[in-house]
């Protein structure tokens, strides 16, 4: 995109909307943007900048003079809305970019839902938290574990003096603490960390729900690092049970036709609104986790041909949901062969895999996640 070298009027201080240092280029698009060069407006702009761009504009422009005092709470109530948008939107952004791995990236998102949380919630809002904990999560995907700890910290402290902060808030704040003290090498901390995220989290969704998922993958590659396999390999089956049960619910949805009218005519087939559907930042972690689990299962496939079989045919499910049915039909025929190399009786899942195998067979097209 184009930039605006900015010449600011004396008495007008302009700042980089990463670092708020002055700032010396403006966004041409949204006008409302500013940077201290070139690399902070690329990286603002592949972050999150490129969704939010037109979005800023009226969030941004000078308020217009209003002469009632109805006039400025309606306004004041659709900027207060707008925020609430842009918070919801920076955040899962930012949470997306994380499960796919992109850290450095995932900052500008988690720094925008920051501003905006402040400007709606307040300094000390535990509403700040779930910004506070993507931009510690990204920095320890970087390597910054000091800037990491403090973010922590900060989030840690608003919990503590909230005592109404929700369970789903603590389990996210202790997975943090699990991934930071796992990064450090302290595996003894981090599996008390991620007991805490595991029971927070029971607690919110409950213990087989893919919210309470992500405890039981990040507590099993502790494990594994502690060459402890047959914990992590037990962890690992438990994480792909939850979410194969997830995605078999959002199949049995995305197939169900409308029952069939009474009168004159056939059935209209069709496809009814799925239930629950995942989000961008479910999508991603789903893809990330069940894809490291098919690799570690697929080294080990002698081993244990049931657990291939099932975590292909979850994945599966997720591609077919995602409509990518190329690696929908690659991981079907994986399933398959696992579930025929699988001991006698072992395998009741069989029937089921080739059932969306055929339903593979007759979906038209395919396309590819991003």
């Amino acid at each position: 995109m184009t930039l605006n070298p900015l010449a600011n009027p004396k008495g007008v201080s302009l700042l980089c909307e990463l670092c708020q240092k002055p700032a010396f280029i403006q966004c041409t698009k949204c006008r409302v943007t500013y940077y201290c060069g070139v690399e902070h407006q690329k990286a603002d702009w592949m972050g999150i900048h490129e969704k939010i761009c037109q979005m800023l504009i009226p969030l941004r422009v000078p308020e217009p003079f209003l002469s009632s005092d109805d006039e400025r709470q309606h306004r004041h109530q659709q900027m207060t809305h707008r925020k609430k948008r842009m918070i919801e939107l920076t955040r899962t952004t930012g949470q997306k970019l994380l499960f796919e791995g992109h850290h450095e990236q995932a900052v500008p998102a988690a720094m925008q839902s920051l501003r905006f949380s402040i400007d709606v919630f307040g300094l000390s809002s535990i509403e700040l938290v779930p910004s506070y904990l993507i931009l510690g999560e990204a920095s320890i995907g970087l390597g910054r574990l000091q800037q990491a700890e403090e973010y922590l910290a900060q989030a840690e402290w608003t919990v503590l003096k909230t005592p109404e902060c929700s369970s789903a808030i603590k389990s996210k704040l202790y997975r943090n603490l699990g991934l930071l003290f796992a990064a450090k090498g302290n595996y003894d901390e981090a599996r008390h960390q991620l007991a805490n995220d595991i029971y927070y989290a029971s607690e919110e969704f409950g213990p087989h729900d893919i919210h309470t998922a992500g405890g039981y993958f990040h507590m099993a590659n502790v494990f594994f690092r502690m060459n402890r396999m047959d914990v992590a390999d037990s962890l690992y089956s438990e994480v792909t049970t939850i979410w194969h049960q997830h995605l078999s619910q959002l199949i049995r949805w995305r197939l169900k036709t409308p029952a069939t009218p009474s009168g004159i005519g056939p059935a209209i087939e069709g496809v009814q609104e799925e239930e629950g559907g995942l989000d961008e930042a479910q999508e991603a972690e789903a893809i990330q986790v069940l894809n490291s689990i098919h690799d570690m299962r697929e080294q080990l496939a002698h081993q244990n041909p049931l657990g291939l079989a099932n975590i292909c045919h979850t994945l599966t499910m997720l591609y077919y949901l995602l409509n990518d049915m190329d690696r929908a039909r690659e991981f079907s025929r994986k399933a398959l062969l696992s579930s025929e190399t699988a001991p006698s009786g072992e395998d009741g899942s069989l029937t089921t895999i080739s059932e969306l195998a055929k339903v593979l067979d007759v979906h038209p097209g395919t396309a590819t996640t991003s």
